[in-house]
């Protein structure tokens, strides 16, 4: 892997996406190496989202840790792992800005191979428990740092598109899962469990050597007083032959420099913060991530997934085998609506797609509802009543995969202050482990005790996500990280819907007008340190 110390460019971009997600259209020069590290850690986490569930059910697992029988052990066995990542997420929170993105990811992906090894190796449930827990733990901390490392890493035209490629990793390796769980549901033994956590290991084995020789992100560097490193890493991601002293190189670098500058010079202690006292608004950011978070959980798609095999047995009649298969078929069509959501992410804009994803998903979810009512009063038409039930879950899947299930690890990458952007993710990412613990928790109950009023209280949840993303949430699309806290500074109000500079895709000519203002003012700074003008400012400043 030594060679990856000498990339630039497209390819530089391409291994820090690999490590973190997959796959992607072409790119120009300095945006393919960063996508690899995101790719592989993604995947890992969407994996183990999708394979516990068919290792619980496993004859054998059940065999070696019969405790599992008693619905509360079994449901702590599963969601332990959530209850561990919500404390790599605090850890994130607290310990991140002073690791860097890359070590985190590093930290969190040594624990992700301790966890799965003591996993694949139990013979008794406290390990197994154990085990879930350091893996949680790990994957809580990549989860909050990646897309965080891969933002800082991006030009703002493509940033949305790179941040969900590096997420579709995760719906790929989730449908992995889901087939995995199908194929070997054929075959008995310890194999049919212990081979599907053993498979985790494979994401380590591409992760961890590729970060090893990564950069670490330039906005951080700057964060730290490292200018030179910083410029030297903002060149290779510009692309091969580029050097520190180009214009280009030297334009990002002042930019980011002087909002560095401003935040630190407007810095206001923490109880201020909390009492919305400072200029560039940090709990309300914060705030509005944990929020898009929240939202994602609640949409109900934990519960679904929980529970759409029982649903196609009981609902429609299908065998077991053939509810696992169309289960697996459902996943296929998530990962279909995940890639579309790559062609549209930038195109519509976090907010049109949060809009439309509350809309459309709440409607699949009151059809649904509407149909099990029916269901219940009129049990001669169960099966086709049963039949549109099932239709509008798979329905709920796509829509949901090309909106909420995408856009929120975007906008919480996006919306941040440099000073706050790891501490953010880590809370928004924490929020979301907690609140996929509760649901997942409580879901058997809800359904046991509500029937089809469970899926209805989804839906008011979703239609209610609407007007609160209408009034409250800022259009991050095609802004630069730095234009967010142009849109913070000088727009105090909560209320976004009345001011079209927050709410249209297009960059707002405001914004343009103060990245040239912090590159003239980095200029001058430089004039007044040096005595003799800044290479190349004049021509710079004529660029912008």
């Amino acid at each position: 892997m030594w060679f990856i110390r000498r990339l630039s460019g497209f390819w530089l971009v391409f291994f820090i996406t690999l490590g973190n997600a997959g796959m992607r259209p072409p790119l120009s020069g300095s945006e393919k190496a960063e996508m690899t590290e995101c790719a592989a850690t993604m995947c890992w986490f969407g994996y183990d989202q999708g394979v516990f569930s068919g290792v619980l059910i496993s004859e054998d697992f059940i065999k070696v840790f019969p405790q599992v029988k008693d619905p509360n052990v079994n449901g702590i066995t599963s969601s332990c792992f959530s209850l561990g990542a919500f404390a790599g997420c605090l850890f994130a929170c607290f310990f991140g800005d002073h690791l860097g993105r890359r070590r985190s990811n590093f930290v969190g992906l040594a624990c992700n191979g301790v966890g799965a090894i003591l996993q694949i190796t139990s013979f008794h449930l406290p390990q197994m428990i154990i085990g879930r827990l350091i893996n949680g733990f790990g994957m809580g901390v990549n989860t909050s740092v990646v897309p965080v490392y891969q933002s800082e890493c991006a030009k703002a035209s493509i940033r949305g598109r790179l941040v969900i490629l590096a997420n579709i990793s995760n719906t790929v390796a989730f449908c992995l899962a889901n087939w995995m769980n199908y194929g070997i549901s054929f075959r008995g033994g310890p194999f049919q469990w212990r081979f599907p956590l053993a498979f985790q290991l494979v994401f380590a084995m591409i992760a961890i050597p590729i970060m090893i020789y990564l950069p670490e992100s330039p906005r951080w560097l700057l964060l730290k007083d490292r200018s030179e490193e910083a410029l030297e890493v903002l060149a290779r991601l510009q692309g091969k032959g580029v050097k520190p002293t180009d214009p280009v190189v030297i334009e990002a670098h002042d930019s980011i420099l002087v909002a560095i500058q401003e935040e630190r010079r407007d810095v206001v202690p923490v109880k201020d913060v909390l009492l919305f006292r400072d200029e560039t608004q940090n709990l309300r950011r914060l705030i509005l991530s944990c929020g898009t978070q929240l939202m994602q959980q609640f949409s109900g798609v934990n519960a679904l997934g929980y529970y759409l095999p029982t649903l196609l047995q009981q609902s429609v009649g299908f065998s077991e085998t053939m509810a696992r298969l169309l289960t697996a078929c459902n996943s296929t069509s998530y990962l279909g609506a995940a890639i579309f959501c790559v062609i549209i992410i930038d195109m519509a804009g976090r907010r049109k797609l949060m809009l439309f994803g509350s809309l459309a998903t709440g409607t699949c979810y009151l059809i649904a509802a509407i149909c099990l009512k029916m269901a219940d009063r009129h049990p001669e038409d169960k099966y086709p009543l049963g039949a549109a039930t099932t239709s509008m879950f798979f329905l709920y899947y796509v829509l949901y995969g090309f909106t909420f299930a995408k856009v929120p690890w975007v906008y919480n990458s996006e919306v941040n202050s440099l000073g706050w952007r790891s501490r953010a993710a880590a809370a928004a990412t924490a929020t979301n482990w907690i609140c996929a613990f509760a649901v997942t928790q409580y879901t058997k109950v809800g359904v046991n005790n509500l029937g089809w009023g469970f899926y209805l209280l989804f839906a008011c949840f979703l239609f209610g996500f609407f007007p609160i993303v209408y009034l409250f949430y800022p259009e991050t699309t095609q802004r630069t990280l730095e234009d967010m806290d142009v849109t913070f500074r000088t727009n105090p109000s909560m209320f976004v819907f009345r001011n079209r500079n927050l709410t249209q895709r297009e960059r707002p000519q405001d914004f343009i007008d103060a990245e040239r203002s912090r590159i003239e003012q980095r200029a001058m700074q430089m004039k007044q340190e040096s005595g003799v003008k800044s290479v190349g400012s004049e021509e710079i400043i004529e660029k912008v």
